[in-house]
């Protein structure tokens, strides 16, 4: 296991103001990366949260998020370069002037429901960003890594699924992420550009603006609001806490056993979502009803995390009963009514 420094690495993060983004250029820069964001702020953030209408009843609070990441970015010093990835000039201009040695590609729709419903754009803002940065970086970047997602499984076959296990993605959101995973192989086999491709699962935590499931759960409790409940409850999610998340990826750019490699990283253990709702309940009275799920939606479980434990050293920390405690104890420290 040869370990690469990060103090000092040039990093980029493509997309970098999103969820997961901002979250890693933090820690990145905590550990003393030059790390440096790229970002539109037109997908999953102010750009879209002030005028898409299915943000219309979170619209004052997913605002106060967005700005609380720009705001936290800034007071780490982090310079953010207000760029869109679909531009490859005003890209290359940029991803240049970084000379990343390490890029980061986090730019994409980030939730399924939506790209389902609206295919064209999920293909320009994931595929076309991608092809960009991965084209941009093959002559200058020592490391590219590209976040897909565990709906490339489509379907489990088994309870647990390693990397290895057949992909049969459902819809346009895990048909984009496999298509991507290939392209970054497709550049690597082309160019010989080293890569790791990253699978996450369930993710949830602090100034998320998709609409998972268990943000969806804590808004509505919070505002006294029945919980919709997809399926039975029986349905098994690998949740991932951000912080995790982190970690594992922070684990790939400094571990040379992570090139030309795909990894799940996940928390690593699935479970009900109706174990959501068991710990809401020790915060909040709260109602629930279900509704049929939704048939673009496979059937999943456990993402198996061995590889990553044992050539990386990845070991996530923060199951449901703790991860989720915390982001309940987070939006409860909020205004009244959030």
């Amino acid at each position: 296991m040869a370990i690469i420094p990060i103090r000092n690495r040039r990093i980029a993060l493509v997309g970098g103001v999103g969820f997961i983004g901002h979250h890693l250029a933090l820690r990145l820069k905590a550990l003393g990366a030059d790390v440096q964001v790229v970002d539109s702020l037109q997908v999953n953030n102010l750009g879209a949260i002030g005028s898409a209408p299915e943000y219309a009843d979170n619209r004052e609070l997913y605002l106060r998020f967005a700005h609380e990441r720009i705001n936290l970015l800034n007071a780490a010093q982090i310079p953010l370069h207000v760029i869109d990835a679909r531009d490859y000039s005003a890209l290359t201009r940029t991803l240049e002037a970084i000379d990343a040695q390490v890029i980061v590609q986090l730019a994409a729709v980030a939730h399924a429901n939506r790209s389902n419903k609206d295919p064209h754009s999920t293909f320009d803002h994931s595929l076309r960003t991608l092809e960009n940065a991965l084209d941009i970086a093959r002559p200058m970047t020592e490391h590219f890594i590209y976040l897909s997602s565990s709906m490339v499984y489509g379907n489990f076959a088994t309870d647990t699924v390693t990397e290895e296990a057949p992909c049969e993605p459902l819809g346009i959101y895990g048909a984009l992420k496999f298509a991507g995973e290939k392209l970054v192989i497709g550049y690597n086999q082309a160019f010989n550009l080293t890569y790791t491709i990253i699978r996450p699962s369930a993710l949830y935590g602090e100034r998320c603006v998709s609409r998972r499931v268990g943000q969806i759960f804590i808004e509505n409790a919070l505002r006294g609001r029945e919980l919709v409940l997809s399926g039975d409850g029986s349905e098994r999610l690998d949740f991932t806490y951000i912080d995790d998340f982190v970690s594992g990826v922070v684990a790939v750019i400094q571990n040379t056993n992570s090139h030309n490699q795909i990894f799940n990283i996940t928390h690593g253990e699935a479970r009900p979502t109706s174990d959501l709702i068991a710990i809401l309940r020790d915060h909040f009275p709260i109602t629930v009803r279900t509704e049929p799920k939704d048939r673009l939606t496979p059937e999943r479980g456990t993402l198996s995390i061995d590889k990553a434990r044992r050539l990386l050293g990845y070991e996530p920390k923060f199951p449901i009963d703790l991860g989720y405690r915390r982001y309940i104890e987070w939006y409860k420290s909020l205004a009244p009514g959030a």
